[in-house]
């Protein structure tokens, strides 16, 4: 493992620069290098010291306690989706995983020329992992909006994100699951949990408070507190807007910011977000959403865990929107 160390942490306000190139010698606060040469990865996972990531080509990064990776096959049902932002997706480990070996994916999938998404369960045997049963597919996707995010809640009940599908109207639409956050109840079926969504891509909790970020249109970033049967307002409201019937944000960058916020975490008392544009992972206080810090010289962040006593987080400069250096990309873990 390379131990790497900055003697303080210096807030620079650059959160709202558009791909910064990772430059983690002038990084802001103090680091571990975990692992490096990962593909465009997507969500983190960790069970004891190994991890397990998602990387949207379509393999698992697994990553043993000595920082060693290796890349472990996944064998799905239809072929992966080439379309900007697609692949696979999000990724969670059941909690019974270390007796079970199983865990939830959301991929993009092309079938007869048309682009889907799917969510579905996955069966680790052998050092490979293979698509186990179908929970939803079909799920209309546009070239970008997919959402993606899955992650489960203290009682292991899995929820997912699903973006608008750049077709706007779906997010109100509560016969489409687009534009919304979904929920698997007990008979293993999803059901709408909130709408008015444009392109979440993180969720997370604190006790019992629920969050989600979201990707506003050309800034207005949000991060919403979720409430079960809300409606978030896409495309009729976004930012700082308001109306009747409708949920305005708990955080929002405002309309000359942007973040694209991906995944979010709850560490130390505080809100983690990964920022894709804003290049940072951004700290909010979770009572008075104020941003509090900006950690900064890693380039585009897309996922970010806490295990507890530890945060993770993993860059994404090799997605085709970031400026990658040697090694990337990297899983890193803050030192505080």
């Amino acid at each position: 493992m390379k131990k790497i160390w900055t003697p303080s942490i210096i807030l620079l306000l650059l959160a709202g620069c558009n791909n910064a190139a990772p430059n983690p010698e002038e990084a802001t606060a103090p680091f571990d290098e975990i692992a490096t040469g990962l593909e465009a990865p997507w969500a983190i996972n960790k069970t004891g010291d190994e991890f397990y990531i998602s990387e949207r080509a379509g393999t698992v990064a697994y990553i043993d306690e000595e920082g060693e990776l290796t890349r472990q096959e996944v064998s799905f049902s239809d072929s992966l989706s080439s379309a900007a932002e697609a692949g696979f997706l999000g990724f969670v480990l059941k909690q019974d995983f270390n007796e079970s070996q199983e865990a939830y994916g959301y991929y993009v999938y092309e079938r007869e020329g048309n682009d889907y998404n799917k969510i579905v369960t996955m069966q680790l045997d052998n050092g490979q992992w293979r698509e186990n049963e179908v929970l939803l597919e079909g799920i209309p996707t546009g070239n970008v909006h997919h959402g993606g995010r899955l992650e489960l809640d203290e009682n292991g009940t899995l929820f997912a994100t699903v973006g608008d599908a750049s077709t706007p109207d779906l997010a109100q639409d509560l016969a489409s699951v687009n534009g919304k956050l979904l929920k698997l109840n007990n008979s293993d079926e999803f059901e709408i949990y909130s709408h008015g969504h444009r392109n979440p891509q993180g969720i997370t909790w604190d006790g019992d408070t629920m969050y989600a970020s979201e990707h506003g249109q050309s800034a207005n970033d949000e991060i919403n507190i979720i409430e079960e049967g809300h409606n978030y307002g896409w495309p009729a409201i976004e930012g700082d807007a308001s109306e009747e019937g409708m949920v305005s944000p708990f955080f929002t960058t405002g309309s000359d910011e942007t973040w694209a916020p991906s995944g979010i975490d709850i560490h130390n008392g505080s809100l983690y977000v990964a920022a894709l544009r804003g290049t940072a992972i951004n700290v909010l206080d979770p009572e008075s959403a104020e941003v509090t810090d900006s950690i900064e010289g890693f380039g585009r962040v897309r996922d970010v865990f806490s295990d507890g006593d530890s945060l993770y987080f993993i860059s994404n400069n090799t997605d085709g929107r970031g400026t990658p250096a040697d090694g990337d990309d990297k899983l890193y873990k803050l030192n505080e």
